[in-house]
């Protein structure tokens, strides 16, 4: 049984070391962040590795960005170069949605995100700020305490404010440890919320929106099966259980400064990465 990872590097590492027909790979680093792209080129491609045809660029800054200035803003440039790859160069109205339950520390990485962000959308039709891009954020939330599905409650926002791209910011799950918290996976083919731990949702994408949906996230979880795998090197079943860090609140926190800097860096030009934190 395929271990649960939403991570295309991980998806291709599982394939072994052999070329794959329809997949392109490259690897190096800027500003000391590690760049992994996984490129889904055809169906070849996506029926190997398990996910749709489009780019996966993982990323992962160094260790010390939470506590060192300079690697956090070296960090947060590359993420926002990235970003901007994939979105283009239109300054249209982008959407921010951060996905997840924010009372569950493993699954708050896009509320948490999303709170961070300058949002502008309200400013714009101000002569002041007709520079500023507009930029809107919303926290979707989970069915449960809501009772609505995240993607409808996307949808319906999509339809209505009509933005030219829509940025769903999520957590994930991987099959190694040392990703936990640690990296960042940025894709165009969007995300479908609560796949990576068996409670798939509604997938929010340029098919489902009608606009291009671009996907921003970080690994908070592991299935406890393949960690017990990974740390004895014996195949072991797999189940329902999940492994999280014993210090994910401070570490998901630490990941959505960074990841709203990038964005806010991303979205707005002639920020500097310290102006680009917001408390």
């Amino acid at each position: 049984m395929r271990s649960r990872t939403d991570l295309a590097v991980e998806a291709r590492q599982m394939r072994g070391s052999g070329a794959l027909e329809g997949v392109r790979e490259g690897s190096g680093t800027r500003r000391g962040t590690k760049t992994e792209l996984v490129e889904v080129l055809d169906e070849r491609g996506a029926e190997a590795l398990g996910k749709p045809v489009g780019k996966y660029l993982t990323l992962t800054p160094p260790q010390r960005f939470a506590l060192d200035p300079q690697a956090f803003s070296d960090a947060a440039l590359t993420l926002a170069e990235s970003l901007r790859e994939l979105l283009g160069p239109s300054r249209g109205l982008v959407l921010a949605a951060g996905l997840g339950n924010p009372s569950v520390t493993p699954d708050a990485f896009g509320p948490l995100t999303v709170r961070r962000m300058l949002v502008t959308r309200h400013l714009t039709g101000s002569p002041r700020f007709k520079a500023v891009r507009p930029v809107a954020a919303v926290e979707a939330g989970v069915a449960g305490t809501t009772g609505i599905e995240s993607g409808e409650l996307v949808a319906a926002l999509t339809r209505e404010l009509r933005p030219e791209a829509v940025i769903a910011i999520d957590a994930l799950a991987a099959r190694s440890a040392e990703r936990l918290c640690a990296t960042f996976q940025l894709t165009d083919t969007g995300v479908t919320p609560g796949s990576g731990v068996g409670n798939a949702r509604r997938e929010l994408s340029r098919a489902t929106l009608g606009v291009p949906v671009i996907a921003l996230g970080v690994p908070t979880v592991i299935e406890a099966g393949t960690l017990a795998e990974e740390l004895s090197g014996a195949e072991t079943e797999r189940g329902d259980f999940f492994v999280t860090p014993r210090d994910v609140d401070s570490k998901v926190a630490d990941a959505a400064k960074l990841a709203a800097a990038a964005l806010n860096l991303a979205l707005h030009e002639g920020l500097t990465p310290q102006e680009a934190v917001l408390n």
